[in-house]
Formats: C-alpha cells, sequence, structure tokens
C-alpha cells in the first residue's frame, strides 16, 4: 500500500514533459529467484531440509499419538492423582512438540532468508546496471508494488534471470579472492 501510494504521488508531482521521459520497467522477484539455477539449488536446499524435519516432526507426532492411546486405555485402572501426572506430563510434551515445530519453522526461514540474500543482491546489481544502460526512471517489485496491470514490454524479469544466469551480477573474481 506504502509503495503504491509513492508511485502515485511521484506521478502526480511530475511535471507532464518530465512524465513523457519517465521510462518505468517492473521485475516479478518471487519468479526471478525461483527460475534462476541459483534459486533453483537453494528451493532444492530447503525442501531437504523441510522434508527431514517434516520426517522427524511426524514420528514424534506418531510416537505421542500411541502414547495418548495408551494412557487413555490406563485411564479406568490408573489412580486419579497418577492419571493427572501423567496426563500433564503428556501435555508438556505436546506443548514441546508444538514449539519444536516453531522452532525448524523459524529455522527455515532464516535459511531461506540466508540462502535468498546473495542472490537478491546479485539480481540488484544487475536491475542498477540495466536501469542505467536502458534509461529506466524507477524500476518496480511486481507484487511489493502491486502492480495490477501493465504491458508486457515494460516487464523486466526475463532479461533479470538471463543476465544473472549468464552471471551478470557477480562480482568479479579478484574481490572474491581478497575476501578469502
Amino acid at each position: 500500500m506504502r509503495m503504491t501510494l509513492l508511485v502515485l504521488a511521484f506521478l502526480t508531482i511530475l511535471p507532464a514533459t518530465a512524465l513523457a521521459q519517465t521510462k518505468i520497467g517492473y521485475v516479478d522477484l518471487q519468479r526471478a529467484i525461483m527460475e534462476t539455477d541459483d534459486g533453483k539449488q537453494a528451493k532444492m536446499q530447503l525442501e531437504k531440509m523441510k522434508t527431514a524435519r517434516q520426517t522427524q516432526l511426524d514420528q514424534e507426532q506418531v510416537k505421542l499419538r500411541d502414547e495418548g492411546k495408551s494412557l487413555e486405555a490406563q485411564k479406568a485402572i490408573m489412580m486419579p492423582e497418577k492419571f493427572a501426572q501423567k496426563e500433564r506430563e503428556f501435555a508438556q510434551r505436546i506443548q514441546k512438540l508444538r514449539m519444536t515445530y516453531a522452532t525448524l519453522q523459524k529455522e527455515l526461514q532464516a535459511e531461506e532468508a540466508k540462502l535468498t540474500r546473495g542472490i537478491l543482491e546479485q539480481m540488484g546489481t544487475i536491475l542498477s546496471k540495466l536501469g542505467r544502460a536502458k534509461g529506466y526512471s524507477v524500476i518496480l517489485e511486481k507484487t511489493e508494488s502491486r502492480i495490477l496491470w501493465a504491458p508486457q514490454s515494460l516487464d523486466l524479469t526475463n532479461e533479470l534471470i538471463r543476465k544473472y544466469n549468464a552471471g551478470k551480477g557477480k562480482k568479479s573474481k579478484k574481490s572474491k579472492k581478497s575476501k578469502k
């Protein structure tokens, strides 16, 4: 919403002559990330991580379900105090599983951010060069700007993907070596 208002303000403030010279483009960064080679690799890593963690959670959930059934079956023969204690312990284990799930979700989000940070930086470099080279006044992100409609000719996503996969946004080998 904020970005949309900013764009509208930008367009209404510009005089008609400046508006005629304004060149606007947009990209779908989410699609670009998913369609680059590095993005596909990152997605595979995240899927492996998610699958491993989901398997761990599923095993714990099955174990708890079985213990819950066993506890319910023992209810009739168990002393009420003992049953109440076992029930509390069982509830604590369920809560622990929920907290583990939340923790694993946060870890997946952090890993996704880590894996995509470099990709986004390279895409930013490419878009800066592209914007200057082709005379764009502004390049918007399609979903963040809430672009409802724009001609396909303003969409720079395919060009961004091609340039990214060609290595255009990567830092030079000298700067990589100096970091090591």
